[in-house]
């Protein structure tokens, strides 16, 4: 159900308590300085003087401004997944989002006008005026935000940086700014992709590579309809080329028909070409699983840093074309809380749930902590540990005769256990304590029992949650080809009977074991297809 934005801000006012659609008031005089979301590196434990970057160290930032009437956002969400409101099946449209959430003209002119005379450059506001991008320097930063910048390195090794005090802005600022991303680079997210040692069978019986368009027969979609009219996204990062001459490739090599595509550049090009077999592993599984779709969007980043990550989301979200965006990509979600990012998407899907969308997120390869590698603990990976998305697992997949489905067992690296800082949505109706619960679904994410792509012109096999997730956007994509008042996954996946499901109950991720019904390591398991589809 869309509603104009006259008569969808009466009816939110009446039915919520609140009227949200006037444009929220401009900060006052700076006094003094507000905190943010963005906290201290963890290296500012061990920093010395010596460990401070030259002031003319580049930095590119996001300045994430506050959705205004927060709780009234969350509200309506809740309204448009309860039966019984009558804004149940609501969903607003981007310049809906904007009137009533957005900051006011003034505030974000305030935030500009702040960062130009603090020395940055290149200043630019997204279109539902949450972010503000800007380019600078370490000197910069630290005048503008009270927070000084050692050096450093990433997990790989590349020359990186982090800020060491909290994060702060002008008083006057305060009630417009949530978060600064960018400030550090030495935490980012990575692909959840995980190559197999060979291609095809391995020596257990029943396990053994697949090619995309057999996932259909596997997970039974039965007369389910194709998602030929639902555009679906792709969050990825860098040059798409071999992406799309691997993906006409696959669609020739199978008969398929070709794929409608888009790619988005999000901020500057980016030049990288180390994830293509992800980004081939994306959109060939969602092509095959899907049987088709409308359009395939790649959302490309500048990389895959937080910044440059928070800035596609909002895209994918401000321009409301795809309806499911994959996300085959996370990070230790205390990283992601500690340098405000957490705070940033989580507002930014919240959004993306009001519209209708849904973001199918890989719970990450590193089995249930996916923050250190020993001792083993139970800390998510995020964004699948956000309360407005789907949180994908995976599993060992055993098939037979004629693509039949044989039987599924918790993959060992799939992650899934409960956030220690997220709060569990209304909608999660199982796991225990007051956190999100990781994962809700699972599928097949083993590399033995993987998907064959084409890579660089040639076949190879790939796993990893990486495959779980597009496998999850496609059957969405299908639900919403036959259900198009649906909305955001989530809710539906808790309120369908068991029998949608293929129940995973047998094996470990290091923290979190696969039992009968839900669990944290498998959600409910697998989705039948068509069961799935019948019962919503």
């Amino acid at each position: 159900m869309q509603m104009k934005k006259s008569s969808l801000c009466v009816a939110m006012s009446a039915v919520l308590g609140a009227f949200v659609c006037a444009p929220a008031m401009a900060a006052g005089a700076a006094t003094a300085w507000a905190v943010t979301a963005t906290r201290a590196h963890e290296l500012a434990a061990t920093a010395t003087a010596a460990d401070l970057a030259d002031a003319a160290t580049p930095v590119h930032i996001e300045v994430v401004l506050k959705v205004q009437n927060r709780s009234t956002l969350d509200d309506f969400i809740a309204s448009a997944h309860n039966p019984s409101s009558p804004m149940f099946h609501a969903t607003l449209q981007p310049a809906d989002a904007v009137a009533m959430f957005s900051p006011s003209d003034d505030q974000v002119q305030a935030v500009v006008a702040y960062l130009g005379k603090a020395g940055f450059t290149n200043i630019s506001v997204s279109s539902n005026k949450l972010l503000v991008s800007a380019d600078g320097n370490a000197g910069a930063a630290q005048s503008a935000f009270a927070t000084r910048l050692v050096k450093a390195q990433d997990a790989e090794g590349r020359a990186a940086y982090a800020n060491i005090d909290d994060v702060k802005v002008p008083a006057a600022l305060g009630d417009s700014v949530l978060a600064v991303v960018g400030l550090q680079t030495v935490n980012h997210a990575h692909t959840m992709i995980k190559p197999a040692d060979r291609i095809g069978t391995k020596a257990t019986t029943g396990v053994t590579g697949h090619n995309p368009t057999t996932f259909p027969t596997i997970y039974n979609v039965g007369s389910t309809p194709t998602a030929a009219t639902v555009t679906v996204g792709i969050i990825s990062d860098g040059d798409m080329t071999q992406p799309l001459k691997d993906l006409t490739s696959f669609t020739t090599a199978n008969g398929l028909p070709a794929v409608n595509t888009q790619v988005v550049v999000v901020g500057a090009a980016g030049t990288d070409t180390s994830g293509t077999p992800e980004w081939d592993l994306d959109s060939q599984n969602i092509v095959g699983m899907s049987g088709g779709v409308s359009k395939l969007i790649f959302y490309a980043a500048n990389s895959l840093s937080n910044s440059a990550l928070t800035a596609a989301f909002n895209r994918a979200v401000s321009d409301n074309q795809a309806k499911v965006i994959n996300v085959s990509l996370g990070e230790c979600e205390t990283s992601a809380y500690n340098d405000g990012s957490m705070a940033a998407d989580d507002q930014i899907f919240a959004l993306g749930v009001s519209q209708g969308q849904t973001f199918s997120i890989s719970t990450g390869d590193s089995g249930s902590n996916e923050c250190t590698k020993a001792p083993r603990g139970t800390t998510p990976s995020y964004p699948a540990s956000s309360p407005y998305v789907v949180a994908v697992s995976g599993t060992t997949l055993s098939t037979g005769t004629g693509n039949s489905w044989a039987g599924e067992t918790l993959w060992s690296k799939a992650g899934g256990s409960p956030s220690t800082v997220e709060p569990k949505p209304s909608w999660q109706t199982q796991g225990g304590g007051t956190t999100r619960d990781v994962a809700d679904v699972a599928f097949d994410a083993d590399p033995n029992s993987g998907s064959i792509i084409i890579v660089n012109g040639s076949n190879a096999q790939y796993g990893g949650t990486s495959l779980s997730a597009p496998l999850f956007a496609a059957t969405w994509a299908r639900m919403l080809a036959g259900h198009s008042t649906l909305g955001f996954a989530g809710p539906h996946l808790y309120q369908v009977p068991s029998s949608v499901y293929h129940d995973v109950t047998s094996g470990s991720n290091g923290g979190e074991t696969a039992t009968a019904g839900w669990d944290y390591a498998s959600g409910f398991g697998s989705a039948i297809v068509s069961n799935l589809y019948s019962n919503l």
